[in-house]
């Protein structure tokens, strides 16, 4: 018995690694804004610095995620297929 699979599978798997790569673009961009917040609060121009290593944290977070819950989806064990003869 061959099961299908659902008609729209591709599509949400590409979805999801679009939206892994806006992700990441966005962790970053809000890590320069913090930055230039801080350096609007103290002055310094560096603590724009801690901003961006904030913002590649997150994306680099973000990316050990998605590698951690597509591999927890590879490893699961696939049904076992009954044949009767």
């Amino acid at each position: 018995m061959n099961e299908e699979q659902p008609k729209y599978k591709k599509a949400f798997q590409g979805v999801s690694q679009l939206s892994l790569g806006i992700s990441i673009a966005i962790a970053i961009l809000i890590g320069v804004g913090i930055g230039f917040g801080l350096k609007a609060l103290t002055g310094y121009a560096w603590t724009i610095w801690i901003g961006v290593f904030w913002g590649v944290g997150a994306a680099v977070n973000n990316v050990y995620r998605a590698y951690k819950a597509l591999q927890k989806e590879l490893d699961k064990p696939e049904k076992d297929e009954v044949k009767v003869d």
